[in-house]
């Protein structure tokens, strides 16, 4: 499956910009046979925000989710995007998987909630491992700080998952997570890992770019710079099956040697 990773920062607290850009977007990638477009963390409604997190928060099954679906069957690829889920009262920094006929597939909950900013406006989710069947694929969901908690990502590979999405607003200067410890992650799981990131000044921080789609030998398919940018590669279930039978170390595991780290 082509995988197109849309490295932006959108124009943060204007949604309607931000569905734009995805839509342009979209109609890129599936121009260039992409069947699945992911984009950042919060990308709809911008990561710095501030006080205004509760004011755009939707629900999962909101106005934009249905604006995204319509954008999703348009151009005829899945979609995956980050932002802020309200539950009733409660507000989660989620990313929501809507498939090209619209509908939708699934929803993950930040688990793993990074500083004062995130702690203050979001309640961490409870499911470590949210998956759908995507295109013969087990894709699962993860958000930015997620993935650096090996023990998130081997969960997923334990259940299976062959591509692993996760939105981010990684920035500076952590920018060493993108370069080295995403492709470890997709080696050490033998997995493919999509890292998609915001880019450049929001707020008070500085996001600093670096998608990357790497592949279960640890090596990236397609890398973006520091700006905006739309990249893409192959996700290759060939390739991942042959992988998986030469490398040892989900076979290889011990687990019960390892009930202490619980």
């Amino acid at each position: 499956m082509h995988t197109a990773l849309l490295q932006s920062s959108g124009r943060p607290g204007d949604v309607a910009h931000n569905l734009r850009v995805l839509d342009d977007a979209a109609r890129a990638a599936a121009a260039n046979g992409a069947g699945l477009l992911a984009a950042p963390e919060m990308f709809l409604t911008g990561y710095a925000i501030g006080d205004d997190v509760p004011k755009l928060a939707e629900p999962a099954d909101g106005d934009s989710a249905d604006a995204i679906a319509e954008i999703a069957t348009r151009h005829g690829l899945a979609l995956a995007y980050g932002y802020p889920e309200r539950d009733g009262e409660t507000v989660y920094n989620s990313v929501q998987l809507i498939s090209a006929d619209g509908s939708r597939l699934a929803n993950y909950r930040k688990t793993h909630l990074f500083g004062c900013f995130e702690r203050d406006h979001f309640t961490p989710g409870d499911r470590p491992v949210v998956q759908a069947e995507l295109a013969g694929l087990c894709v699962g969901l993860m958000i930015c700080y997620d993935v650096e908690f090996p023990e998130n990502v081997r969960a997923h590979a334990l259940a299976g998952t062959d591509l692993l999405l996760v939105p981010t607003a990684q920035m500076h200067p952590f920018q060493f997570v993108a370069e080295s410890l995403v492709p470890v992650r997709a080696f050490e799981n033998q997995m493919y890992v999509a890292y998609v990131n915001r880019t450049g000044p929001e707020g008070e921080f500085e996001f600093v770019g670096l998608s990357t789609l790497a592949g279960p030998d640890g090596v990236a398919r397609a890398r973006a710079g520091r700006g905006e940018e739309l990249v893409s590669a192959d996700v290759d279930p060939a390739f991942l099956a042959a992988s998986r039978e030469h490398n040892p170390y989900l076979r290889d595991r011990r687990p019960g040697l390892y009930t202490s780290l619980v």
